[in-house]
């Protein structure tokens, strides 16, 4: 069975880089070891059960080795990486993916990985991922190592920027009822009723994940979900200068409401995800599209 969101994935070009990055707007993220024969490595930030992966290339060679030549993360950190993925977590993958594959989805089989944390712990799990034809940025995970001993190795879950957990995550698409069936047919749930977002202007049918919620978005008025190429990355390059860092802060937001407040994050123009949060009083900083291009180039130059 489908449980949960487990995890966030967002492909980043300079590990260090953006471990720094995300402390700076709060949270408490440190080195997550190593995919021993994968040639890739990780940061974690856990908040509750979930967490945020910053995922990131140790090894070109060890990666492509791994892979069999295909550059699937090398070429998406040639185009600017950033968000990448939502591993949906599973109770029971083998028969999961044996689900899928009887609704008609095109699904990987079950593979096992594992993580060697910077302390040597070594952590287990099985994956799926879905075929090339559907083109849904999701994949499928179940955990061997048991939650406490995984999040053991995190740095802590309090975050300074107040996050408890994520409470759902928001795919961008320009056709609710196409997502949302597809969708639908490979989580094997029923498609939601489509409703328009009194705060994110979008037409969105969410799918309701145990305590969290998987959403696709449609965008229909101005607004947080009005998600466009200018619009805010996160996942490799802050800007170093306070003063440029002030003026990207703009692009973060707080709604609230009678029982909740909320931090939402934009990732790229393809996701956005909203995390539970202690306080309305957040400091976030976020770089756009022309400041991380700048940013590089004069980081070329310097060098």
């Amino acid at each position: 069975m489908l449980t949960r969101i487990d995890h966030v994935m967002i492909c980043v070009s300079d590990l260090a880089r953006a471990i720094d990055a995300y402390r700076r707007i709060g949270f408490d993220i440190a080195p997550g070891g190593v995919h021993p024969g994968r040639g890739t490595e990780n940061a974690i930030a856990f908040t509750g059960e979930e967490y945020l992966e910053l995922m990131s290339l140790r090894d070109r060679d060890e990666y492509l080795r791994a892979t069999d030549g295909r550059g699937g993360l090398v070429d998406y950190l040639a185009k600017g990486g950033g968000f990448r993925y939502v591993a949906v977590q599973s109770d029971d993958l083998a028969a999961d993916v044996a689900g899928m594959r009887a609704r008609g989805v095109d699904v990987s089989d079950v593979a096992t990985g594992s993580r060697r944390t910077p302390s040597g712990q070594e952590l287990r799990w099985k994956a799926a991922s879905l075929g090339a034809r559907n083109e849904l940025p999701i994949f499928f995970v179940e955990h061997l190592t048991p939650l406490l001993d995984r999040q053991r190795q995190a740095a802590s879950r309090e975050h300074p920027n107040g996050v408890l957990r994520i409470d759902r995550v928001y795919i961008v698409t320009p056709d609710v009822g196409a997502a949302a069936a597809s969708l639908a047919r490979v989580l094997g749930m029923p498609v939601p009723k489509v409703a328009r977002g009194n705060v994110i202007k979008a037409d969105m049918a969410v799918f309701e994940l145990g305590p969290t919620g998987l959403t696709v978005a449609e965008p229909k008025e101005a607004g947080p979900a009005q998600l466009e190429v200018s619009l805010a990355r996160i996942a490799s390059v802050i800007s170093k200068t306070r003063k440029n860092a002030n003026e990207a802060a703009k692009k973060a937001f707080v709604e609230k409401d009678s029982d909740k407040v909320t931090l939402s994050i934009d990732a790229g123009k393809e996701l956005r995800v909203k995390f539970r949060v202690k306080t309305a009083v957040l400091a976030f900083a976020s770089l756009l599209d022309a400041e991380e291009k700048k940013a590089a180039e004069q980081t070329k130059k310097d060098e």
